[in-house]
């Protein structure tokens, strides 16, 4: 991600760009606009031609103290801020609200208005707010145009849950204005609260062999652990990520060590010690096959009455109970994942206990929930002073919230 430059007014406060897309959360710009100004983060606005459905430009020009662009092939804008300029006169571009149609224009490279021409020539970093229908959210085209922006360092504020104008429930809803305000200001202001820290991400599933052939698994997809060890290095911690196999490309800015089996897991982790922080997301297989075999199992076609092979299952290493004992190398911060089915709170906080380990961040991960391999996650996040429950919120939200808690533990360490 390229480094921000200083605004060219001489202020030194920092300025972001908004870009304001249509739809019925636009009004949310407004407050977003007042909750900056009130951090003295500096404002410049592009509204879109569906965004002026909802609100006016002499509104926002009125919150922000400064011109609000609308046209790319305006003479006087283009004479007095150029849309190359403007794309790069501010330290953050934030799109808020991101609908669908703008999301996909990001995707694509378009540039047919002012927004996405800036979106397209910009050289800094950019955050999105989606906000849509539930069912435009959902939709495969736009999970997969998250999936790609996402991938390409675009970071993301939301969705959330919620009621909808158009009298839908779910998700889809964009993140309220204190919030998007709260991750810009982490973006300025803790963009490296965890520099000089080292940190162990753990994710995704493990592979515990039958025989060459075949093995034992679960549906972890890795998401919500390659988001987390994302956030982590966005904040500035040496990251190194312990994954099982995935389908998930490599986030950027973190070192790999990609594994198969829990033993081969265990002993990545050993050799990336010490760290200061230590997250266990990873989905690690309870049991493994004791003797697993070293050529394919054949069934026996003449023998009818042989049967099914009898497979003798022996505990895998719990990789975070070993991380969490205290010893000399144990990390100042050592959390789990504690992934139920049911009595969620209940199961993690006896998990906590057990493990030894100081958090846990617990999910229901039952049929219906979606959790394994969707983008969502309902979290509860369980320390020694009781419990903290989280909304629905997409995993890459979880990761940043997540990161800032424990920003916040080090620095109330540290005073």
């Amino acid at each position: 991600m390229p480094d921000s430059k200083r605004p060219d007014d001489g202020s030194g406060s920092k300025r972001i760009l908004l870009i304001i897309a249509g739809g019925i959360a636009a009004y949310k710009s407004l407050e977003l606009i007042r909750f900056l100004g009130a951090r003295g983060i500096a404002v410049r606005c592009i509204l879109t031609k569906s965004g002026e459905e909802f609100v006016t430009p002499l509104s926002l020009a009125a919150l922000s103290n400064d011109k609000v662009y609308t046209e790319l092939f305006s003479l006087t804008d283009e004479s007095e801020m150029g849309h190359i300029q403007l794309s790069r006169s501010a330290d953050l571009i934030v799109v808020a609200p991101a609908t669908a149609d703008i999301l996909a224009k990001m995707r694509a490279g378009s540039a047919d208005d002012l927004a996405s021409t800036a979106l397209l020539a910009t050289d800094k970093p950019v955050m999105v707010a989606p906000a849509m229908n539930v069912r435009m959210w959902e939709h495969k085209a736009t999970q997969d145009n998250m999936r790609v922006l996402t991938e390409r360092g675009v970071m993301v504020v939301g969705p959330e849950e919620g009621p909808m104008a158009c009298n839908e429930f779910g998700m889809g809803r964009m993140a309220e204005p204190a919030t998007i305000a709260e991750a810009i200001e982490d973006f300025f202001g803790a963009h490296q609260r965890l520099k000089g820290k080292r940190a162990l991400v753990t994710s995704g599933p493990t592979y515990e062999a039958i025989d060459p052939v075949r093995y034992l698994a679960n549906h972890s997809s890795g998401k919500q652990g390659h988001a987390i060890a994302r956030a982590l290095a966005a904040a500035g911690a040496e990251t190194i990520l312990v994954s099982g196999p995935t389908q998930l490309p490599d986030p950027a800015g973190v070192i790999m060590r990609k594994v198969r089996s829990a033993d081969d897991m265990l002993a990545a982790c050993q050799a990336a010690l010490p760290a200061d922080i230590v997250v266990c997301a990873a989905a690690v297989a309870d049991w493994k096959i004791k003797n697993a075999a070293t050529q394919k199992l054949k069934k026996n076609a003449n023998e009818k009455n042989s049967g099914a092979p009898v497979l003798e299952l022996t505990e895998n290493p719990d990789i975070l109970a070993t991380l969490s004992r205290a010893n000399a190398g144990r990390a100042a911060l050592v959390i789990g994942f504690a992934a139920e089915t049911e009595n969620v709170i209940q199961h993690a906080v006896e998990k906590r206990r057990a493990k030894g380990c100081d958090w846990i961040v617990a999910n229901d991960v039952s049929p219906g929930t979606g959790t394994f391999g969707g983008d969502a996650n309902t979290v509860h996040v369980i320390d020694a002073g009781g419990v903290e429950n989280w909304p629905r919120l997409e995993k890459e939200e979880v990761a940043r919230r997540l990161t800032l808690r424990i920003a916040d533990h080090f620095k109330k360490a540290d005073v």
